[in-house]
């Protein structure tokens, strides 16, 4: 009884959940399309001159270049750190190695204001900020781990013993990375790749505290529109959150069709070789 109890109450939560979370995005939606919504439980009209209202008065369109500007570089780096980062702690023990990977973590594990405000005054300090290169370089800070990480059991799946192979019929270190290691490890790439967009377009903390002017992110430009000064049609602001909403879930919807949760498990503690 008390079994049943237990799952009926879980069900419940994540009936309750759900619900909740479509009630809040449908509300959302539909006030982005409202014309006109005053005290009905549908609006009498709908239309989409707020999505224009929006693109026109926030200037989404060079917010949307900007997000897309940091989030491609972001990747490109963490990516050009992370994979020989990635080989050499899946490829090599030595002492403090569960130390170093701990150290990797840690960006991921705590509250990113944590570091963020130190490092945003550092990199104000250094005349950095509130410029794309200081979002940049924040932004790295838990995106270098996070491509480590999912990087790490990729390579760990390769069998040293096809690097080896091809060491003793005569292949070179490049060349072994050209034609064995890069062909095997695109899947791992492309699965780095799309998480590190996913979470790049997503993070407020980081660039919200380094972001200026003309380096805002869209979630840091939807957050300064809501709570700036003046008076701002609430349907405009539902239909720039409807833009942002569309954009995360398309990246995050194209990052499921390629990545395999399963394939992403790492551990501290590695055996030897």
């Amino acid at each position: 009884m008390r079994g049943r109890m237990w799952k009926l109450a879980i069900y419940m939560f994540l009936l309750g959940f759900i619900i909740n979370l479509l009630g809040i995005v449908s509300h959302v939606v539909v006030s982005a399309f409202a014309k006109r919504w005053f005290g009905r439980p549908l609006p009498p009209a709908f239309t989409t001159d707020w999505f224009t209202y929006a693109w026109t008065n926030f200037e989404l369109g060079q917010v949307l270049y900007i997000t897309l500007l940091i989030a491609l570089t972001v990747v490109v780096i963490a990516l050009a750190i992370g994979f020989p980062a990635a080989y050499i702690l899946a490829r090599r023990n030595f002492r403090g190695k569960g130390l170093l990977l701990l150290l990797y973590f840690l960006p991921l594990l705590i509250p990113q204001m944590t570091y963020g405000i130190p490092l945003a005054t550092t990199l104000y300090k250094l005349g950095i900020g509130a410029s794309v290169s200081g979002v940049i370089l924040a932004v790295l800070v838990p995106m270098v781990p996070l491509a480590v990480f999912v990087l790490l059991p990729f390579f760990e799946q390769i069998s040293l013993n096809l690097e080896w192979s091809a060491s003793m019929l005569g292949a070179t270190r490049m060349q072994i990375f050209r034609r064995v290691l890069l062909p095997l490890m695109v899947p791992g790439i492309l699965t780095a790749s799309l998480l590190v967009l996913v979470n790049t377009i997503s993070n407020f903390e980081l660039a919200f505290l380094l972001a200026g002017g003309g380096s805002q992110t869209l979630v840091v430009a939807l957050y300064y529109n809501v709570f700036a000064g003046g008076v701002r049609p609430v349907y405009s602001i539902d239909a720039m959150a409807v833009i942002y909403m569309v954009m995360v879930l398309s990246v995050l919807l194209i990052a499921l069709r390629f990545v395999r949760p399963t394939q992403m498990v790492f551990r501290l503690d590695q055996p030897r070789r």
